[in-house]
């Protein structure tokens, strides 16, 4: 029997931007030049919110809206049935809480211990990555951008 997935009460797409992929290498190396804006025990995000007056910016990424791009290396994901969960749960919690305009590279940094979690594709892997995605993207990375505000100088 195929049961269908429960579909959440506001769709983000109606409200938000879609997400748009990072495809280009030149987009990738424009956002990960930077250091990362914010990290978790085993994801940094590397980010730049949107410029509409760098001519290169414009060049590099086009149209306004938030840009993702996922680096989930080999080197700490040795399976790709575990890199591809990865980077499918990122792209779940980007599209519930998606990243305000601009490039945004969500990049694996460590590797998920064996020990804990033998299984891939287990349970108990997708719900500690989409435990520590929720941190990043809900509740990290407004607060940066909040605290980041409120330091620039008023005009």
């Amino acid at each position: 029997m195929v049961r269908a997935r429960p579909v959440p009460p506001s769709s983000p797409t109606l409200t938000h931007a879609r997400v748009q992929p990072l495809r280009r290498r030149a987009q990738f190396e424009a956002v990960l030049a930077s250091p990362p804006m914010v990290q978790t025990a085993h994801f940094a995000l590397h980010g730049r919110l949107w410029s509409a007056d760098d001519a290169a910016w414009r060049a590099t990424f086009g149209a306004p809206g938030p840009w993702l791009g996922l680096v989930v290396p080999r080197r700490w994901a040795r399976r790709a049935v575990t890199r591809n969960a990865i980077k499918r749960q990122v792209r779940a919690v980007a599209a519930l809480h998606p990243p305000p305009a601009g490039a945004w590279v969500v990049r694996l940094k460590r590797a998920w211990p064996t020990s804990e979690f033998p299984s891939a594709t287990s349970a108990p892997l997708r719900r500690a990555v989409r435990a520590e995605l929720l941190q990043l993207l809900a509740q990290r990375l407004p607060q940066r951008l909040t605290a980041h505000r409120a330091q620039e100088p008023a005009c």
